[in-house]
């Protein structure tokens, strides 16, 4: 029988299939115990099945490059660093092999141990992590028998379930599953993140989904109003013909924006530069028209390997990045690792209590000199070959941007005078994603060429709430007035000086948030290049002398539906 569930938009995209429903796992093994003398044959197929988990991980994280190589690549790091955890695999070893039981409720009891430890923990942060828990035994009890794990989809499928992980999503959309709904999560998540790059549909907070969806009824989903219908009839059979013929037409007219410029109503041009990882990035970045590459991330050269990347290594990845925009500016962002990342090197510290305010950035490249120099030394050596900036990630005091600016100085003249050629001058700029760095700017605006806002962290560090738990869905919104008045002073604070000033997080690749963006001063974005015309477009329909006027009744807004209500006003006239 036809009804309607509601959820919260996180994709746009509408998908008509059969659901697939999955159940919140749990591994549901019953206790059993092995003789003694099958303790070492039970851990070596334990061992094995570990192992080929490892190599499954680092297989599929070879096979990902650009958004995917970011946002899946972080979970995947993740889940890597779990099967090396000493605690996980020395529990595991002693259940088998004093305990005496099978390796499948081995695998059950540490988790339910594991798990307890971290639902338990004070810190939101670590409380989330038992979904990546959950995800990593899963795919070791699936491969001890030699199955897939319980994310293989089949095409024409909806995907329903509890919660889904980035890596699930590639994975899912490459077998030709069309849509996900969850009865949990947020649109500003990973995953939803990620599901925009995709392309792929996804409903998130939708919680009667689980309850009301059996595996085989018909759906039709709607990724942008967050609405799912249950055996749609005739009526929304058509409505959702009418959606397609819709996007097919939105698709098009993109299509004819890759070459316009993005200009205002009346006549103020934009400037619209790529977020890129790898050379695919780039490419794409040029073809659509792109002002440069507005934020490189350097991470990739570090990550997934025991050896840390020489200067050679970097300079040809740096110099190939400059010669890919074709006299088109590259903004390269210095090295931004921490414990939460799988870093095999040594680099970064293992036993963080808390990554996000850890070691990290600007704060690990300083403890790190050496490491630091050998990367300044291939940016700057790239820097020959084209415009290219640096950018310095996780800025808090003006002490930490004095020192960078120092030592670049300090290798550029190194560089000059063993032979090397290099720009007259390369601009450097601070990454403010640290509330501490908006406060400071007007102290230090004067030490950087340029500023670009990561409203990603900014959000999540001003407003105390982990954009990674789904249990503060509500709370993590870039559409809280503290958040657009600290935008507003750190753009003006720029612009007062002459700097040039980007927002480079998840906000500038969000269409609909794009006049609200240009009613704060900004006119630079550096975003995914997969929204890049989505945001063109937005840009092309506004009068930016119009959203400027309206700029103070948005700082008037006192909570999130007063700004969503601004917003609605100005796009409506």
């Amino acid at each position: 029988m036809r009804h309607a569930l509601a959820g919260h938009g996180a994709s746009r995209g509408n998908a008509l299939g059969r659901a697939r429903v999955r159940l919140p796992h749990a591994l549901e093994v019953a206790e059993e115990h092995i003789p003694a003398e099958a303790a070492d044959a039970e851990l070596l197929r334990l061992h094995a099945a570990i192992d080929a988990v490892r190599v499954e991980m680092r297989n599929m994280r070879t096979r990902l490059h650009g958004a995917l190589a970011h946002e899946v690549g972080e979970f995947l790091d993740l889940h890597t660093l779990l099967l090396d955890d000493p605690e996980l695999l020395q529990g595991l070893d002693d259940l088998v092999r004093k305990g005496l039981y099978t390796a499948d409720y081995a695998l059950r009891l540490q988790r339910d141990r594991l798990a307890a430890v971290f639902s338990g923990m004070d810190d939101a942060y670590f409380r989330s992590r038992v979904e990546d828990i959950d995800h990593v035994i899963g795919r070791v009890h699936a491969m001890l028998h030699k199955r897939e794990a319980d994310l293989q989809g089949v095409a024409g499928e909806i995907l329903v379930t509890d919660a889904i992980a980035p890596a699930e999503l590639s994975q899912l959309q490459s077998q030709g599953v069309l849509a996900v709904v969850t009865a949990g999560g947020s649109a500003l998540s990973h995953s939803a993140i990620l599901a925009r790059s995709l392309h792929l549909p996804l409903v998130v907070g939708a919680p009667l989904a689980l309850q009301q969806v059996n595996d085989g009824d018909v759906l039709v989903v709607d990724g942008a109003s967050g609405q799912i219908i249950v055996e749609p009839n005739a009526e929304d059979l058509r409505a959702y013909r009418a959606r397609l013929r819709d996007e097919k037409r939105e698709r098009k007219q993109l299509h004819r924006l890759r070459r316009e410029p993005s200009r205002t109503l009346d006549g103020v041009d934009v400037k619209l530069f790529a977020n890129a990882e790898s050379r695919e990035d780039v490419a794409e970045a040029h073809a659509l028209g792109a002002a440069g590459v507005g934020l490189y991330r350097t991470e990739f050269l570090f990550l997934q390997r025991s050896e840390l990347p020489d200067e050679d290594e970097q300079f040809r990845a740096y110099r190939d990045v400059v010669l890919g925009m074709t006299g088109r500016a590259v903004t390269i962002r210095t090295m931004d690792i921490g414990a939460d990342k799988a870093d095999r090197t040594g680099l970064a510290l293992t036993d963080e209590p808390n990554p996000a305010l850890g070691l990290r950035g600007v704060r690990l490249s300083l403890a790190r000199a050496d490491v630091f120099e050998t990367q300044l030394r291939a940016i700057l050596r790239a820097s020959g070959y084209g415009p290219l900036r640096v950018l310095v990630p996780m800025v808090s005091a003006r002490e930490e941007i004095v020192a960078v600016a120092k030592l670049v100085k300090r290798i550029a003249r190194d560089l000059r005078s063993e032979g090397h050629e290099i720009a007259d001058h390369v601009p450097l700029g601070a990454m403010i994603e640290v509330p501490a760095a908006a406060i400071a700017l007007p102290g230090f605006i004067g030490v950087v060429d340029f500023v670009s806002i990561g409203t990603n962290d900014l959000t999540q560090y001003l407003l105390a709430a982990d954009r990674g738990n789904d249990a503060l869905g509500d709370l993590y919104s870039p559409l809280h007035p503290a958040v657009l008045k600290l935008l507003h002073q750190i753009i003006r604070t720029a612009k007062a000086r002459g700097k040039p000033v980007a927002v480079c997080g998840e906000m500038a690749g969000d269409a609909t948030l794009a006049p609200l963006l240009l009613a704060l001063g900004l006119e630079e974005f550096s975003l995914h290049p997969a929204t890049l015309l989505e945001v063109r477009r937005a840009i092309r329909a506004q009068r930016l002398d119009a959203l400027r006027a309206a700029a103070p009744s948005l700082l008037r807004c006192r909570d999130r539906d007063a700004i969503e209500r601004w917003l609605g006003k100005v796009t409506a006239d």
